[in-house]
């Protein structure tokens, strides 16, 4: 854990550092290896991805099939709680609720002699959603990703994840893709997942957009493969960055950094203070929380590389320090969190108050899970229904007006030395 104090001083170069050499899929040997699977997928498809099966995920039975069969989501439904299913469908209800509220709608002008310009908006036809499996499952990331597709009318959503060795997927993940509407599910992981849904193979149909979280291999894997699709972000490590003044409970934000720590050794804890003896009783909480974890490997390494404690002259620093560093997940557990709102302008989700604790974004309320990292909340927004909506700009001139600006466009093709733009107005004329 590293503990910087920044009252004397604004400049932040340090902190910013640290935070982007979590930054690995730049990684030269993980674009090699990408490259290379995503080449094998094109040429040999359906094979390539058995291949994969057996190679990355330990896949062992003989009779692995890459598509999950009706027969198989119905076994997992059988195999999960009611309990479970009552609160995947609530989590549901509540996703669609908040995300209804993001639909656009077609609009258009219409000028004084009838001309009309506006914008048609329009739902992407077919979508695939990567979801990730390899140390937990993560049926939430179904929920994030279809359900604003859902909701954006897109008619056909595939989705890929990793089987385990004996070809199968996870009961809660089955469970939550059928709930949410998926209409077709593979079992395919990493980087080939991604190649596989670009490029398409004789099993699976290629889509036009790939959303949805993934380790280092899937990133580079969406960034190699846009422009063949399109793809939502560029996800790194998850991180939280609290702003916690002298009331805050340590406790809370003790359990809070290490939310994030859990997801990997890459991820980044980060809690800004402006009162030093704070510092010391997080600490201290850490250390008691972390024992008391089953698996407390990946959120101690988390923490002692990644993790970091900064005191500052005051909360309003602390605002700046948190706009350049643009965090996934922002936590404000101040007196008055809604005061701090206007003076940040860069994160990806705000949680205000003791008791709104990032997990309840994750899973619950609503609100996308799916956010921007590595300081992309500078430029970027969370998943949502926007993302699976496509405009078209429509133009429909008559005639009196088509007269009224042809030789202003004439004049402007001729400065740019476009002759057959100008000639193309000229010859109505």
């Amino acid at each position: 854990m590293n503990i910087i104090n920044l009252t004397a001083t604004d400049d932040y170069s340090s902190v910013i550092e640290r935070l982007e050499n979590r930054n690995n899929t730049t990684n030269t040997q993980i674009t090699q290896v990408v490259s290379q699977i995503i080449d094998n997928v094109i040429y040999k498809g359906d094979k390539a991805l058995v291949e994969y099966a057996r190679m990355f995920d330990n896949v062992e039975c003989s009779k692995f099939k890459l598509k999950v069969t009706p027969a198989e989501i119905k076994e997992a439904f059988s195999r999960v709680s009611p309990e479970y299913v009552k609160i995947v469908n609530d989590a549901k209800n509540n996703i669609k609720r908040f995300h209804r509220k993001e639909k656009e709608k077609s609009w258009f002008i219409t000028g004084e002699n009838g001309s009309e310009f506006g914008i048609r908006v329009t739902p992407i036809e077919r979508v695939g959603v990567y979801v990730p499996a390899g140390r937990k499952p993560l049926p939430s990331s179904v929920l994030m990703n279809v359900i604003p597709a859902k909701v954006a009318g897109v008619k056909e959503i595939i989705m890929c994840t990793p089987p385990d060795k004996n070809g199968k997927v996870s009961d809660y993940i089955l469970v939550a893709a059928k709930l949410a509407g998926v209409n077709k599910i593979y079992k395919v992981g990493g980087a080939q997942a991604i190649a596989a849904m670009a490029y398409g193979t004789k099993t699976i149909t290629k889509v036009d957009k790939i959303t949805g979280p993934g380790n280092a291999y899937v990133a580079k894997a969406k960034s190699m493969v846009f422009g063949k699709c399109g793809i939502d972000m560029i996800a790194g490590p998850s991180e939280i960055l609290i702003i916690a003044d002298k009331n805050a409970n340590p406790d809370f934000v003790a359990a809070d950094m290490l939310s994030q720590a859990e997801h990997d050794p890459n991820a980044a804890s980060v809690l800004i203070t402006d009162d030093v003896s704070f510092v010391s009783n997080v600490a201290e909480a850490l250390q008691t929380q972390l024992s008391s974890l089953s698996e407390p490997a990946v959120a101690r390494a988390s923490i002692e590389n990644n993790g970091m404690m900064i005191v500052v002259r005051d909360l309003m620093q602390g605002a700046d320090i948190a706009n350049i560093i643009a965090p996934e997940h922002l936590e404000l557990c101040i007196e008055d969190p809604k005061s701090m709102i206007p003076h940040i302008r860069n994160a990806g989700a705000v949680f205000c108050g003791n008791w709104s604790p990032e997990p309840m974004g994750d899973y619950y309320c609503g609100t996308n899970h799916v956010l921007p990292t590595l300081s992309t909340a500078r430029f970027s927004s969370p998943l949502g229904v926007w993302d699976f909506l496509k405009r078209t700009s429509i133009i429909s001139y008559t005639k009196e007006d088509f007269f009224k600006d042809a030789a202003s466009v004439v004049e402007f093709a001729k400065c740019e030395g476009l002759e057959a733009h100008a000639k193309s107005v000229e010859v109505r004329l």
